[in-house]
């Protein structure tokens, strides 16, 4: 059994996963639809800039995030002064480092799933009479729901397990800050508490394995669909 202090970090990840993963789907959508159906010059610089979280150590990741999102950052004052917003050192701001460290395996799931759809299917529409955009709205989006779901779910496992970035930029603060990965962390530096970091780690496992067959169902489930469509 958790004891409460550890269900409230099991709750504060969810909510803090679950935040992640609602603000980048539409933002992942976006960019991966660009790097589907789009080509002009810079599209390569684009795409490595997505998947830059991917490689770079995650504690620059939550360093850069500090620069720009922090008290004295060009955005964070911003936010700070126009809507009284502070992301730095607040489950806001993990929220925020876990959605750009999931951000990568979202696009990339997405991007399968748009450029498994037949270009042919939207050409048909529009010569129909269709509209761009309810070619896109009638066709695209419903072919492409299942990998978006999958990238989501990746993206909900992704933020489950970050840690770098969210300690860089939001610190470890019980009870505000302190997921999973931070708590199980915070665990190893005690003497005595590994009881704790088991519970802990089997928890962070269970639903991070989960979320992966989950997210591996809904591929197999899009990739049928394609070839039924097909």
């Amino acid at each position: 059994m958790l004891t409460e202090a550890e269900w409230a970090v099991v709750g504060l990840s969810l909510k803090v996963s679950l935040v992640a993963v609602l603000l980048t789907v539409p933002v992942a959508y976006g960019l991966a639809w660009v790097l589907a159906r789009r080509r002009f010059p810079g599209l390569v610089v684009l795409d490595a800039l997505v998947h830059l979280p991917l490689v770079v150590p995650p504690v620059v990741t939550g360093w850069l995030l500090l620069i720009a999102f922090g008290r004295n950052g060009p955005i964070g004052s911003w936010l700070e002064s126009a809507f009284g917003i502070t992301l730095v050192f607040s489950w806001t701001g993990a929220a925020l480092a876990a959605a750009v460290m999931a951000l990568p395996l979202m696009v990339r799931a997405m991007r399968l799933s748009i450029e498994a759809v037949d270009r042919r299917l939207v050409g048909a529409a529009r010569s129909l009479g269709a509209s761009r955009w309810r070619a896109f709205a009638t066709i695209t989006l419903p072919l492409s729901l299942p990998g978006i779901a999958a990238g989501a779910m990746l993206g909900f496992a992704r933020s489950l397990g970050e840690f770098g970035a969210t300690i860089t930029f939001a610190s470890n603060i019980a009870g505000e800050t302190r997921t999973l990965p931070l708590a199980i962390y915070s665990g190893l530096q005690l003497p005595g508490a590994e009881s704790q970091v088991a519970r802990l780690a089997v928890i962070s496992i269970i639903l991070s394995l989960l979320a992966l067959l989950l997210s591996e169902m809904l591929v197999r489930r899009s990739a049928g669909r394609q070839a039924h469509v097909l």
